[in-house]
């Protein structure tokens, strides 16, 4: 018996207990034949979908636009339906104690109480929230470009980088974009912060990188005064798809690292650069991506030979568990490190500078904005870009404008 028989056995009996719950709301709510009857075909309707793509997708191809839409329509559906369960099993909990309390008082069996209407209505209220939010997540919300800006204070700043300004933006994914208007929106406000320095930090493709033809004039138009420096991301090695060679596969990661000098950056690969103004120098520096538990490429100690430990010291490495896990604790104090990666998983809840929350949190301990330890920061990029959900439910797409005061 295959491998996959039971965990899809089990994939397909919370499918099933899932629409069963789902609809036994519909059907409380409304005696509508006709209401029960489109609940249904849409459901299968979507499944099919999926299934269909999913069984002819190629991973030769990488992940196309068509997968995308057909796992956010999965999830648009799927996840209002979660919200419902929770309802009604609420529900089911109270109406098996009120039968439970008959029986122990009564001393004997009386039918389940009835499902009520206004508990299904309630059900279907709240579900209607998060379905409404990944409507607008697919169509608007992944164009939703917010700039956030942090003033950081540093003792042992070089006076001539007092009021210096970084632009951070990350995980571009060009093989995901399909309106070009709505994308250069977002690289026109990227040039209106006129920071003096901008930095990407990695995963400028999904997988290939002819992804980024249609691109690069477009992002060719990015400006900083002081320059502009990048680093690789995970994505960027053409690690999650199928290769007909190694060949092809090294051929394509050398055609990743020349689109960056294709739109004017200088990709830095485990290096590093030192930036000076009146006479006074700090050092830019850019590792390959490390990741905890896969990639872990980057080179730390390659990218800080002859630098001093007294320098003052940005870093740029694509995954935040690198900080987490190699940089934070390090003794040759790097005081800014830029990540991305995360996305934020691209849905949660957030309200500035009052609470914010994602499943993210629960593989990173940094996932997105400005964390500090031990006077060190790491500031986690929410990503320009989208990747495996079309779309971006309450964690918007950032553009990171960083000030450095001297304290």
């Amino acid at each position: 018996m295959p491998r996959w028989f039971f965990p899809l056995l089990i994939l397909t009996a919370i499918i099933l207990a899932v629409e069963i719950y789902t609809f036994q709301a519909f059907k409380t709510v409304s005696k509508s034949k006709l209401v029960r009857f489109l609940f249904l075909i849409i459901s299968v309707a979507i499944y099919i979908h999926f299934l269909y793509v999913a069984l002819t997708y190629d991973r030769s191809n990488g992940q196309t636009p068509q997968f995308q839409m057909a796992v956010g329509l999965l999830l648009t559906v799927l996840i209002p339906k979660l919200i419902i369960i929770l309802v009604l099993f609420g529900e089911d909990i109270y109406r098996w104690i009120l039968k439970g309390v008959s029986a122990v008082s009564n001393g004997e069996t009386r039918n389940l109480p009835s499902r009520r209407k206004f508990i299904s209505q309630l059900a279907l209220g709240l579900a209607a929230i998060p379905f409404g939010g990944f409507i607008y997540g697919i169509i608007q919300g992944k164009y939703n470009y917010k700039v956030l800006k942090y003033e950081l204070s540093f003792d042992d700043l070089p006076e001539a980088f007092d009021g210096f300004t970084i632009t951070q933006i990350s995980d571009i994914h060009s093989g995901s974009f399909t309106n070009k208007n709505k994308i250069q929106y977002g690289v026109d406000l990227i040039n209106e912060q006129k920071s003096d320095l901008l930095l990407f930090t990695g995963d400028i493709v999904n997988n290939k990188a002819d992804e980024m033809d249609n691109w690069i004039d477009m992002f060719a138009q990015l400006k900083a005064k002081e320059g502009k420096y990048s680093v690789l991301g995970n994505h960027d090695y053409g690690d999650y798809m199928k290769w007909k060679s190694p060949e092809e596969k090294a051929k394509n990661f050398e055609d990743v690292k020349d689109i960056h000098t294709k739109i004017g950056f200088d990709l830095l690969l485990d290096e590093h650069r030192y930036l000076e103004k009146d006479g006074q120098k700090i050092a830019l520096l850019g590792v390959e991506n490390w990741g905890k538990g896969f990639n872990q490429a980057g080179d730390l100690e390659k990218a800080s030979s002859n630098i001093k430990k007294e320098d003052f010291k940005i870093l740029m490495s694509h995954d935040p568990s690198h900080w987490e896990n190699k940089v934070k604790n390090n003794d040759f104090n790097y005081h800014l490190t830029l990540s991305g990666h995360t996305h934020g998983l691209q849905m949660g809840i957030e309200i500035p500078g009052w609470f914010k929350w994602s499943p993210s949190k629960y593989v990173y301990k940094q996932w997105a904005g400005l964390y500090q330890e031990f006077g060190r920061y790491v500031n986690v990029n929410r990503g320009f870009g989208y990747h495996a959900f079309p779309g971006r439910v309450g964690i918007w797409p950032e553009i990171t404008v960083i000030t450095l005061k001297k304290a």
